[in-house]
């Protein structure tokens, strides 16, 4: 499990030498061939798991496995109706966007606090979505101004940012558990 901060990519390697969450990880993370479970965009922040088996990762990256629960604050603000419209889904760029569940959690300022929650999920999904909505009162699309990953499956962040550390054998068989009877239902 890492902690991705913003700001760092989701590669073995990048030509133009950004940081990438190899960097972040210990010599042997890239030396002995872990690879990330799906990916988080560079400015976004939060739990990224990590394998050695490409079985597993496709078991937890399959859509509807694993879900994946997201905090995020939009410039704007999100209305009920948006939260049915992203629930029912929205026509994006790269096709008709939705979310699993959402909570407005609060307003604060010019933004609104929202967690929501994906079954599959897309390139820059959450920012397309949300980035086809409209604020009602100024008419502008709301923006994804943070993105956190919170949870996937029943594995939670908790660790500090830029921190990383192995799943208990206890979290591993849960994770397993749960994206198998996902497979199942």
């Amino acid at each position: 499990m890492l902690n991705k901060p913003k700001g760092v990519i989701v590669t073995r390697s990048d030509e133009r030498e950004r940081k990438t969450v190899y960097d972040i990880l210990p010599k042997f993370a890239l030396s002995e061939g872990w690879m990330p479970v799906g990916r988080l965009d560079k400015d976004s922040r939060g739990l990224l798991l990590f394998t050695k088996a490409a079985g597993m990762s496709d078991l937890i990256s399959t859509p509807g496995n694993c879900a994946k629960i997201y905090d995020l604050k939009a410039r704007g603000r999100v209305t009920k109706e948006h939260a049915a419209q992203a629930l029912n889904g929205v026509d994006t760029a790269i096709g008709t966007l939705r979310v699993n569940r959402i909570e407005i959690l609060g307003v604060s300022g010019p933004a609104t606090k929202v967690r929501v929650e994906l079954l599959e999920g897309r390139n820059r999904h959450l920012r397309r979505l949300f980035g086809a909505l409209k604020d009602p009162k100024y008419n502008s699309s709301l923006k994804v101004m943070d993105l956190k990953r919170r949870q996937i499956g029943p594995i939670k962040l908790d660790i500090p940012s830029a921190a990383w550390r192995f799943l208990t054998a206890k979290e591993e068989e849960n994770l397993i558990l749960s994206a198998t009877r996902k497979r199942q239902l």
